[in-house]
């Protein structure tokens, strides 16, 4: 039941002591490692459904679970194209209805796919993180998005990035490495009231009683944060 959701449990008390650490070596070596063949073929088809849209502006829905989200930004952003990636073919098949026309569902590897989106030029007016696994034990920061060596793909991506969680120190430690990767200052922490959510897991949270948080910044599109990224 929604109202025994459990909520965040960690030991750490506040931003990992080595996510600088971790940025900076996203920032000084980019990820290298081969793209998957079946996200290479993935991002084809989803660039020839975004070619024949090419008027319309991009919204990422990242790890887009079920597409639910991917749906209500669809319905939110007529005028969009929407995009929704998510790595499991089970979530991806579940039936929710038809697909709106301005929106698509791609199975892939979401690290292969933001690098692909980057090298092809994409530029998404909006990007959302939405829900991530936040993985809570501090042995696990480069698990984390803002840990991850894919960060600054991510952030060159450029657009109005927003990312939710029901823990507050995921979003702080995303902030801290939006501005150390980029300098940029104006990412907004906000109580998250969540009237009207986006994903199962924020109903989900947002019944149970837990706070809510979202982080959003502006972002320039910025290939040099990723030197040599077209490489991949």
């Amino acid at each position: 039941m929604h109202s025994s959701s459990r909520s965040i449990e960690t030991r750490q008390s506040g931003p990992h002591q080595n996510l600088v650490r971790r940025v900076q070596r996203a920032l000084e070596h980019p990820l290298r490692k081969p793209v998957a063949e079946h996200t290479r073929a993935a991002f084809r088809e989803a660039r020839v459904w975004l070619t024949a849209r090419a008027e319309m502006p991009l919204i990422l829905d990242a790890g887009c679970g079920v597409g639910l989200s991917t749906r209500r930004l669809a319905a939110d952003f007529p005028n969009h194209a929407v995009i929704g990636v998510d790595r499991s073919e089970s979530r991806l098949s579940r039936e929710h209805g038809p697909m709106p026309d301005n929106a698509l569902l791609v199975r892939a590897d979401l690290v292969d796919f933001w690098r692909l989106a980057l090298t092809d030029g994409w530029r998404p007016s909006r990007h959302y993180l939405l829900y991530p696994n936040p993985y809570p034990k501090s042995a696990h920061l480069k698990m984390r998005w803002q840990g991850h060596p894919v960060l600054p793909v991510i952030l060159a991506l450029g657009g109005r990035l927003e990312l939710r969680s029901n823990w507050r120190l995921y979003v702080e430690e995303f902030a801290l490495a939006v501005v150390q990767a980029t300098g940029c200052k104006t990412a907004v922490m906000v109580h998250e009231p969540c009237d009207d959510p986006l994903t199962p897991f924020e109903q989900k949270y947002h019944v149970s009683g837990q706070t809510l948080w979202k982080l959003v910044v502006e972002l320039p599109h910025d290939p040099g944060l990723v030197p040599g990224e077209g490489q991949t």
